[in-house]
């Protein structure tokens, strides 16, 4: 990632950006798996491309764009979730863009379940998460959150 200097020293990445999310590049009716490579393994995720496409496209589409290259875990609580995608590590970044949910669930928030960060309704962007421990059964009472993947290897990674 590059960096450029602020007139106030204080180093800001550079990040992508589009004004609005990607056109439709994957096919619902197909089979998707995304390995993420980390500093402390690989976790391996098959996408639920049928039941969240919206969701599943942007994933894909910022991926190809080396959009996530790099970009740490800023999130992480052990018994609940472990949270990525913003390539300023402050929880605020994204894309550019919002895209609508895809909701509700078809399945239980559990551990290895991934799912969309937002900000409210409709606001989702680049960021995820992924259910790591007992905790993350809480959100089946507030189902808020797309659904798009589930870890199927390196839940010992998670």
């Amino acid at each position: 990632m590059r960096n450029i200097s602020a007139s106030s020293r204080r180093r800001i990445p550079l990040t992508r950006q589009w004004s609005s999310p990607p056109p439709m590049q994957i096919d619902p009716s197909k089979r998707y798996r995304a390995t993420l490579r980390t500093t402390k393994g690989e976790i391996v995720i098959d996408l639920f491309a049928d039941e969240a496409p919206l969701a599943v496209n942007n994933f894909v589409f910022l991926a190809r764009q080396g959009y996530y290259d790099g970009v740490k875990f800023h999130r992480v609580i052990k018994p609940f979730m472990i949270q990525t995608g913003d390539p300023t590590g402050t929880g605020r970044g994204g894309p550019g863009y919002r895209f609508p949910d895809e909701l509700p669930p078809k399945r239980p928030y559990e551990p290895g379940i991934v799912a969309m960060a937002n900000a409210g309704p409709n606001t989702n962007g680049s960021q995820f998460f992924i259910c790591s421990g007992p905790q993350a059964a809480g959100l089946n009472h507030f189902p808020h959150y797309t659904q798009f993947g589930r870890v199927v290897e390196g839940m010992d990674v998670v």
